[in-house]
């Protein structure tokens, strides 16, 4: 009867081991700052030249939020929601007759918002200090132009800037990022990069998107 009782308070305190290492966090959600280097469309000459990915985009500041839901240590199914803002003035040469011309002054504000879910793939039983993690979104992105102090000269069609533009999409995000813990229920998200694709009506945005900020577990 002893060795019975022995071995069946063996066999508990090895599955209680053994659960205590499978262990790790259900749950994740990050809130931080969101760098989006927008693609404008405006230098379109040739589509494949490599530098132009670089030299088409515009920096809009924002926020980042997600939540995930983790189905084992390493995979979880993430959810993410971001908006992007950026004010702009621009000057822009109209014609106000057959041989006359005039210039036109506005100032717009620009968003662009991304509504994502897909995976995430990190280590989320690891007691590490380095927390390296990958993902894969597709869902919404909408973007939007709001003309303001729309100064037209006189003679002018400025017809084209009497309403807001805004278009919807499907996007994507593929990217990842380094998490670093600073204890068992926070981490500090020091980089998170993504490519950031929305297709609209209008063509492909190349989007990317940084991020930095903070995860509570």
């Amino acid at each position: 009867m002893k060795k019975i009782f022995l071995s069946g308070l063996l066999s508990i305190v090895c599955a209680a081991t053994g659960f205590a290492q499978s262990d790790y966090k259900k749950t994740e959600v990050f809130v931080g700052y969101s760098n989006n280097q927008v693609d404008t469309g405006i230098n379109t000459e040739d589509p494949n030249d490599f530098e132009e990915f670089f030299e088409e985009r515009e920096t809009f500041h924002g926020f980042n939020a997600s939540g995930v839901y983790n189905f084992n240590r390493y995979l979880g199914v993430k959810g993410d929601f971001s908006g992007a803002y950026k004010r702009q003035n621009f000057s822009i040469p109209v014609a106000t007759g057959p041989a006359t011309t005039g210039t036109l002054t506005l100032r717009t504000r620009d968003s662009v918002y991304n509504f994502l879910g897909g995976v995430q793939v990190k280590d989320n039983a690891s007691e590490g200090r380095l927390k390296p993690f990958g993902y894969a979104l597709v869902g919404a992105g909408h973007v939007r132009t709001k003309f303001n102090d729309v100064n037209c000269p006189a003679g002018a069609d400025c017809s084209f800037f009497d309403d807001d533009f805004s278009e919807t999409g499907v996007a994507a995000a593929f990217g990842g990022g380094l998490d670093i813990r600073i204890n068992d229920r926070v981490d500090f998200r020091a980089i998170k990069i993504d490519y950031n694709p929305i297709r609209l009506d209008s063509g492909t945005q190349h989007n990317v998107r940084f991020g930095i900020g903070v995860v509570f577990k």
